[in-house]
């Protein structure tokens, strides 16, 4: 089981559930294949705080990740499966023919000793997991991750633990996309996507169990809008629970914005003209 829990030796791991995946390699990351990782402690480049609540935490190494999968028709052996600490799913460290080496999202079932590949045609029902193939190829109804939304910019739609696209149709060089959310979307088919979904799903099922691995995670501590003062946000006074303060009004953000059931999506946004049935079931804004 990828699950472990504890036993209540403290009062934090009474409530703790850690995700250990099996096969996970012990060694140290591909050195040629990681790089240093800067820290901003959610402060842009003058100084001024723009993402509230990120800080401290442990120090990380960013793996290099090949979302491109460019190199065609060049099987690669998986040699570890390991783990980043820099995003929920799982890497697999390929190494080609000539030696050269790479990290890819790694999909369920993806195994030590398997061989995967990346090509723009092929003849046989290859289709397994880690295999990259354009959308144009790929049969309908088939499950995939790690999609580009351009041709050749990399992949960028499903690459969280657990997560996976179904292919729907192909038409007139447009491929339509079934998200978890439940939208459909218009990709053009000369995407490439990665057949399978990624793997470590068990990842949502965690429990932290105590504030400080929250810490560790470079997560500082929420403070509620309505426990706070008049003066520090608009849901904050009243004496206790009051009507007119302390969160029995519309619940906003620090600026206004209402937090519950409130349209953030640009109505002129450009990708809006790719997307066919909104999560919700409907179509996009504009369109009957």
């Amino acid at each position: 089981m990828a699950l472990k829990s504890f036993r209540p030796l403290t009062a934090a791991l009474r409530f703790t559930t850690l995700n250990r995946p099996e096969g996970l390699s012990k060694k140290r990351p591909e050195r040629s294949l990681v790089e240093h990782k800067h820290k901003t402690g959610g402060r842009n480049v003058y100084g001024r705080l723009t993402s509230r609540r990120r800080g401290g935490g442990h120090k990380q190494l960013y793996r290099i990740i090949d979302f491109k999968r460019a190199r065609l028709d060049v099987p690669a052996k998986v040699q570890a499966i390991e783990y980043d600490p820099n995003r929920s799913a799982l890497l697999a460290l390929l190494a080609y023919i000539d030696g050269t080496k790479t990290y890819i999202i790694a999909p369920k079932g993806l195994k030590v000793g398997d061989t995967v590949y990346s090509a723009l045609q092929t003849d046989s029902n290859d289709f397994r997991p880690g295999n990259s193939f354009p959308l144009a190829v790929i049969p309908p109804a088939t499950r995939v991750h790690c999609v580009e939304l351009l041709p050749g910019r990399g992949a960028q739609i499903a690459r969280s633990a657990g997560v996976s696209v179904e292919l729907v149709a192909v038409e007139n060089g447009q491929a339509q996309l079934k998200l978890g959310s439940g939208e459909i979307r218009l990709v053009n088919a000369k995407c490439r996507a990665t057949i399978g979904e990624v793997g470590n799903g068990e990842h949502s099922n965690r429990k932290l169990g105590k504030a400080g691995r929250n810490r560790w995670l470079g997560r500082r501590p929420r403070v509620r809008g309505v426990a706070m003062n008049p003066v520090d946000h608009p849901n904050g006074g009243g004496q206790g629970k009051s009507k007119g303060g302390g969160g029995r009004q519309h619940l906003v953000s620090p600026w206004g914005q209402l937090a519950k059931g409130f349209p953030t999506r640009r109505r002129a946004k450009t990708s809006n003209s790719s997307i066919l049935t909104r999560k919700n079931g409907r179509p996009p804004r504009g369109k009957k």
